[in-house]
Protein backbone atom coordinates (compact mmCIF):
# COMPACT_ATOMS: atom_id res chain seq x y z
CA UNK A 1 0.00 0.00 0.00
CA UNK A 2 0.96 3.43 -0.61
CA UNK A 3 1.32 5.84 2.41
CA UNK A 4 -1.75 7.78 3.55
CA UNK A 5 -1.07 10.85 5.39
CA UNK A 6 -2.44 10.31 9.22
CA UNK A 7 -5.20 12.97 8.55
CA UNK A 8 -6.37 10.92 5.37
CA UNK A 9 -6.24 8.06 7.81
CA UNK A 10 -8.69 9.57 9.88
CA UNK A 11 -10.72 10.52 7.07
CA UNK A 12 -10.51 6.96 5.71
CA UNK A 13 -11.54 5.35 8.93
CA UNK A 14 -14.72 7.74 9.65
CA UNK A 15 -16.07 6.97 6.17
CA UNK A 16 -15.43 3.01 6.58
CA UNK A 17 -17.49 3.03 9.85
CA UNK A 18 -20.27 5.07 7.84
CA UNK A 19 -20.60 2.05 5.40
CA UNK A 20 -20.25 -0.34 8.21
CA UNK A 21 -23.14 1.51 9.54
CA UNK A 22 -25.49 1.59 6.72
CA UNK A 23 -25.44 5.49 6.73
CA UNK A 24 -24.77 7.16 3.46
CA UNK A 25 -20.85 8.15 2.57
CA UNK A 26 -21.38 11.72 2.06
CA UNK A 27 -19.25 14.74 3.21
CA UNK A 28 -22.33 15.91 5.54
CA UNK A 29 -22.46 13.20 7.45
CA UNK A 30 -17.97 13.01 7.48
CA UNK A 31 -18.33 16.83 9.16
CA UNK A 32 -21.76 15.29 11.35
CA UNK A 33 -19.50 12.51 12.59
CA UNK A 34 -16.05 13.99 13.43
CA UNK A 35 -18.03 17.99 14.27
CA UNK A 36 -16.16 19.59 12.19
CA UNK A 37 -16.91 22.66 9.71
CA UNK A 38 -18.43 21.23 5.72
CA UNK A 39 -15.72 23.71 4.41
CA UNK A 40 -12.86 21.62 6.53
CA UNK A 41 -14.06 18.36 5.44
CA UNK A 42 -14.93 19.73 1.86
CA UNK A 43 -11.00 20.25 1.74
CA UNK A 44 -10.03 16.96 3.01
CA UNK A 45 -12.53 14.82 0.80
CA UNK A 46 -10.72 16.89 -2.18
CA UNK A 47 -7.84 15.24 -1.10
CA UNK A 48 -8.76 11.79 -0.85
CA UNK A 49 -10.18 12.06 -4.32
CA UNK A 50 -7.14 13.11 -5.75
CA UNK A 51 -5.01 10.70 -4.29
CA UNK A 52 -7.35 7.92 -4.92
CA UNK A 53 -8.70 6.72 -2.50
CA UNK A 54 -12.24 7.89 -2.82
CA UNK A 55 -14.47 8.69 -6.13
CA UNK A 56 -17.39 10.84 -5.81
CA UNK A 57 -20.61 10.83 -8.05
CA UNK A 58 -22.45 13.38 -9.94
CA UNK A 59 -25.07 13.60 -6.59
CA UNK A 60 -21.27 13.52 -4.73
CA UNK A 61 -21.90 10.16 -2.63
CA UNK A 62 -18.62 8.65 -1.62
CA UNK A 63 -17.30 5.68 -2.63
CA UNK A 64 -14.19 3.84 -1.82
CA UNK A 65 -11.45 2.73 -4.29
CA UNK A 66 -10.10 -0.27 -4.30
CA UNK A 67 -6.79 1.25 -2.68
CA UNK A 68 -9.23 3.47 -0.35
CA UNK A 69 -11.22 0.07 0.66
CA UNK A 70 -7.49 -1.64 1.72
CA UNK A 71 -6.76 1.46 3.64
CA UNK A 72 -9.34 2.22 5.49
CA UNK A 73 -9.90 -1.14 6.27
CA UNK A 74 -6.20 -1.78 7.41
CA UNK A 75 -6.87 1.37 9.87
CA UNK A 76 -9.61 0.43 11.34
CA UNK A 77 -8.64 -2.98 12.33
CA UNK A 78 -5.35 -2.09 13.57
CA UNK A 79 -7.52 0.71 15.94
CA UNK A 80 -9.73 -2.30 17.12
CA UNK A 81 -6.71 -4.61 17.80
CA UNK A 82 -4.97 -2.20 19.77
CA UNK A 83 -7.87 -1.49 21.86
CA UNK A 84 -8.49 -5.66 22.62
CA UNK A 85 -4.99 -5.72 23.14
CA UNK A 86 -4.81 -2.47 25.54
CA UNK A 87 -7.98 -4.07 27.82
CA UNK A 88 -7.51 -7.46 27.60
CA UNK A 89 -3.27 -7.87 27.71
CA UNK A 90 -2.70 -4.61 29.82
CA UNK A 91 -5.69 -4.11 31.55
CA UNK A 92 -7.10 -0.66 30.92
CA UNK A 93 -10.22 0.02 31.31
CA UNK A 94 -12.51 -0.11 28.19
CA UNK A 95 -14.13 3.18 28.17
CA UNK A 96 -10.27 4.26 28.32
CA UNK A 97 -9.19 2.88 25.07
CA UNK A 98 -10.49 4.26 22.36
CA UNK A 99 -8.59 7.60 22.21
CA UNK A 100 -5.28 5.87 23.00
CA UNK A 101 -6.08 3.57 20.45
CA UNK A 102 -6.32 6.85 18.35
CA UNK A 103 -2.73 7.90 19.06
CA UNK A 104 -1.17 4.83 19.17
CA UNK A 105 -2.49 3.01 15.55
CA UNK A 106 -1.08 5.95 12.85
CA UNK A 107 2.58 4.72 14.30
CA UNK A 108 2.14 0.71 15.28
CA UNK A 109 4.35 -1.72 12.81
CA UNK A 110 4.05 -4.45 11.01
CA UNK A 111 5.70 -6.41 13.59
CA UNK A 112 4.06 -4.82 16.58
CA UNK A 113 0.79 -5.77 15.01
CA UNK A 114 1.61 -8.92 13.97
CA UNK A 115 2.61 -9.23 17.91
CA UNK A 116 -0.85 -7.64 19.11
CA UNK A 117 -3.04 -10.39 17.43
CA UNK A 118 -0.80 -13.28 18.64
CA UNK A 119 -1.50 -11.57 22.16
CA UNK A 120 -5.75 -11.52 22.08
CA UNK A 121 -5.58 -15.09 20.75
CA UNK A 122 -9.23 -15.62 19.18
CA UNK A 123 -10.71 -12.69 20.18
CA UNK A 124 -12.91 -11.30 17.02
CA UNK A 125 -13.85 -7.70 18.17
CA UNK A 126 -13.01 -4.59 20.39
CA UNK A 127 -13.71 -3.93 23.79
CA UNK A 128 -17.19 -2.28 22.45
CA UNK A 129 -17.95 -5.14 20.09
CA UNK A 130 -17.09 -4.13 16.52
CA UNK A 131 -15.40 -6.81 14.75
CA UNK A 132 -11.48 -6.38 14.02
CA UNK A 133 -12.02 -8.59 10.57
CA UNK A 134 -14.06 -6.34 7.99
CA UNK A 135 -17.17 -7.94 6.64
CA UNK A 136 -17.60 -10.04 10.27
CA UNK A 137 -20.35 -7.12 11.63
CA UNK A 138 -23.57 -8.84 13.09
CA UNK A 139 -26.72 -7.07 12.26
CA UNK A 140 -28.49 -5.65 15.36
CA UNK A 141 -30.99 -3.30 16.24
CA UNK A 142 -31.12 -0.24 18.40
CA UNK A 143 -31.85 -0.89 22.63
CA UNK A 144 -34.49 1.90 21.87
CA UNK A 145 -36.58 -0.26 19.82
CA UNK A 146 -36.97 -3.50 21.72
CA UNK A 147 -40.07 -3.91 22.94
CA UNK A 148 -40.55 -4.59 27.30
CA UNK A 149 -40.04 -8.52 28.36
CA UNK A 150 -38.17 -8.95 25.14
CA UNK A 151 -34.45 -10.58 25.65
CA UNK A 152 -31.86 -8.74 24.87
CA UNK A 153 -27.80 -9.40 24.62
CA UNK A 154 -25.46 -6.12 23.99
CA UNK A 155 -23.68 -6.23 20.91
CA UNK A 156 -21.62 -3.06 20.12
CA UNK A 157 -21.75 0.43 21.01
CA UNK A 158 -21.94 2.77 17.75
CA UNK A 159 -20.99 5.84 19.23
CA UNK A 160 -17.22 5.61 20.85
CA UNK A 161 -17.19 9.16 21.96
CA UNK A 162 -15.16 8.72 25.16
CA UNK A 163 -17.36 10.81 27.64
CA UNK A 164 -20.58 8.35 26.18
CA UNK A 165 -18.20 5.01 27.11
CA UNK A 166 -17.83 6.47 30.63
CA UNK A 167 -20.99 6.74 30.59
CA UNK A 168 -22.51 3.16 29.33
CA UNK A 169 -19.38 1.68 31.66
CA UNK A 170 -20.87 3.51 35.03
CA UNK A 171 -24.54 2.67 34.07
CA UNK A 172 -22.97 -1.04 34.10
CA UNK A 173 -23.48 -1.97 30.17
CA UNK A 174 -21.09 -3.79 28.24
CA UNK A 175 -20.97 -6.13 25.18
CA UNK A 176 -21.57 -9.47 25.36
CA UNK A 177 -24.31 -8.83 28.38
CA UNK A 178 -27.70 -10.71 28.81
CA UNK A 179 -30.81 -9.07 30.08
CA UNK A 180 -34.51 -8.50 29.54
CA UNK A 181 -36.05 -5.21 28.69
CA UNK A 182 -37.74 -3.87 32.00
CA UNK A 183 -38.52 -0.65 31.70
CA UNK A 184 -39.29 2.05 28.88
CA UNK A 185 -40.77 4.99 28.43
CA UNK A 186 -39.38 8.83 27.06
CA UNK A 187 -36.97 9.16 29.80
CA UNK A 188 -35.42 5.76 29.97
CA UNK A 189 -34.78 2.52 29.47
CA UNK A 190 -33.50 0.00 31.42
CA UNK A 191 -32.28 -3.70 31.02
CA UNK A 192 -32.32 -6.54 33.71
CA UNK A 193 -29.95 -8.41 33.83
CA UNK A 194 -29.30 -11.73 34.62
CA UNK A 195 -27.98 -11.09 38.14
CA UNK A 196 -31.02 -8.63 39.29
CA UNK A 197 -29.43 -5.47 38.52
CA UNK A 198 -31.18 -3.08 36.67
CA UNK A 199 -29.29 -0.84 34.07
CA UNK A 200 -30.98 2.43 33.40
CA UNK A 201 -30.06 4.65 30.35
CA UNK A 202 -31.52 7.79 28.82
CA UNK A 203 -33.75 7.10 25.33
CA UNK A 204 -31.08 9.06 22.93
CA UNK A 205 -27.98 6.66 24.18
CA UNK A 206 -29.99 3.58 23.90
CA UNK A 207 -30.18 4.54 20.11
CA UNK A 208 -26.74 4.09 19.88
CA UNK A 209 -26.34 0.67 21.74
CA UNK A 210 -26.93 -2.03 19.22
CA UNK A 211 -28.67 -5.48 20.64
CA UNK A 212 -29.52 -8.95 19.12
CA UNK A 213 -33.19 -8.89 21.14
CA UNK A 214 -36.01 -11.85 21.03
CA UNK A 215 -38.84 -10.96 20.15
CA UNK A 216 -36.99 -8.19 17.34
CA UNK A 217 -38.25 -5.40 16.58
CA UNK A 218 -37.68 -4.30 12.75
CA UNK A 219 -33.80 -3.40 11.72
CA UNK A 220 -33.14 0.02 11.90
CA UNK A 221 -30.09 2.05 11.06
CA UNK A 222 -29.23 4.28 13.93
CA UNK A 223 -30.03 8.05 13.41
CA UNK A 224 -26.54 9.80 11.93
CA UNK A 225 -27.07 12.65 14.59
CA UNK A 226 -26.80 10.69 17.82
CA UNK A 227 -23.39 8.39 16.07
CA UNK A 228 -21.23 11.37 16.75
CA UNK A 229 -18.05 10.27 17.42
CA UNK A 230 -16.77 12.90 19.39
CA UNK A 231 -14.10 15.80 19.51
CA UNK A 232 -10.77 14.35 18.91
CA UNK A 233 -10.26 15.02 15.08
CA UNK A 234 -10.28 18.36 15.13
CA UNK A 235 -7.36 19.26 14.51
Amino acid sequence: MTTATVGEEEYLQILFWLQEAGLPMTGANVARAMQLSPPTVHEMIGRLERDRYITRGADRAIAFTPSGAEHAEHIVRRHRLIERFLTDVLGVPWDEVHEEAERLEHAMSPVLEERMLAAIGDAKTCPHGHPIVAGARLAGVPLADVELGASVRILRFENEAEDLLHYLKAAGVEPGLDGVLAERDSEHVAVRAADGTLLTLTPSVAETVSVIADPSPPERTALPEQLVLGQRYGR
